[in-house]
């Protein structure tokens, strides 16, 4: 998949913030979160758990529940700002033009009902005039093109009744059905074995490339992104740290917790030494950080790191990084380091 960025892109996340008004405290999830993804594009949201990366999807779905709350930022997809439409407005887009896989497949669908039907009332929901007959036609034909066996007696099946990877396959049947115009695919293979994994992946592809869907795929796994996506965003501790082609932040990773990322996966270990952990742990996001998120942890942290968000700089073609080490290399930030700064992509 290769979208151009030279058109006006299909989504802009701009400033984007969330609080969770909790008991104990408001946690920061989210701050200052920007990117675009372009018309056909393929991008993935990467970091490790609890990083913000599934609260970005909710968020840009507006399906972030009390007590959390989007407090600041604008998100536009086509010419719509997203969180200025009201609750019907949205409802019409959500599922319809923009759909999301979630994690974990069983969950989401309803188990008192029969998958073929959940998949065809996917269709009515968003096309009163289509009757039941022909939505049922249309759920088949989709459960064939998921490469599900025997879609007539499969539909006929209960969520239990099905195996992780025909649950995810109904899942994904389920959110492309309307041909969406962006698909979220929020860890869509996290629940499967390795065997079935890369069957899924190869799926999703295959189908995204028939219905000419962009996708954002939100993943902790490197080589899931650097197989499907055109570009990476690294998110940590609801911040975005780096951003750029995937082959160029893979290969020149810039900001010190990209290199850590890389630095864990199994390949980049000799044979017979010990797997590399990044030291530290999370921050506590009850406490809003001052500086940058990372700078506890980072072992090329400055003083200012502790007491001044960094600003965005440009490293390459396409390619920044929130990090004061390349104040130098690029003098001209893309972006302030007030509370608007972010990463646009």
């Amino acid at each position: 998949m290769n979208g151009s960025m030279n058109q006006r892109p299909l989504l802009e996340v701009d400033d984007l913030a969330v609080r969770f008004y909790t008991l104990r405290g408001t946690v920061h999830a989210l701050e200052d979160v920007s990117f675009k993804l372009g018309q056909g594009e393929s991008v993935g949201l990467v970091g490790e758990t609890g990083c913000g990366k599934s609260l970005t999807a909710r968020a840009i779905l507006r399906i972030i529940s009390p007590p959390g709350k989007i407090i600041r930022g604008h998100i536009r997809f086509e010419d719509k700002q997203l969180l200025e439409l009201s609750e019907k407005e949205i409802r019409d887009i959500r599922g319809n033009q923009i759909s999301m896989i979630m994690q974990e497949p069983k969950m989401s669908l309803n188990p008192s009902m029969r998958v073929g039907k959940q998949v065809a009332e996917t269709l009515m929901i968003h096309d009163r005039s289509l009757g039941k007959r022909a939505a049922m036609a249309q759920a088949l034909d989709m459960l064939n093109a998921v490469s599900i066996p025997d879609p007539g007696h499969m539909s006929k099946r209960f969520p239990h009744e099905l195996s992780g990877g025909m649950a995810q396959r109904i899942m994904i049947a389920m959110m492309l059905v309307t041909r969406p115009k962006l698909l979220i695919a929020d860890e869509p293979t996290s629940a499967l074995d390795v065997t079935i994994q890369a069957q899924i992946i190869d799926l999703i592809n295959g189908l995204i490339e028939d219905i000419g869907s962009s996708v954002l795929m939100i993943s902790h796994d490197l080589g899931v992104v650097a197989e499907t996506c055109d570009r990476v965003i690294v998110m940590y501790a609801g911040s975005v740290a780096e951003s750029g082609l995937v082959e160029e932040v893979m290969e020149n990773p810039q900001h010190p917790y990209t290199q850590g990322l890389l630095r864990t996966l199994p390949d980049a270990i000799d044979p017979g030494q010990p797997l590399y952990s990044i030291k530290g742990t999370v921050p506590n996001l009850l406490e809003e950080p001052l500086g940058c998120r990372f700078a506890p942890r980072c072992p090329q942290a400055m003083d200012r790191c502790f007491r001044q968000k960094p600003p965005v700089f440009d490293v390459g073609p396409g390619h920044q990084v929130a990090c004061f080490l390349h104040e130098t290399s690029s003098p001209q930030a893309s972006a302030s380091s007030g509370p608007s700064a972010g990463l646009e992509v």
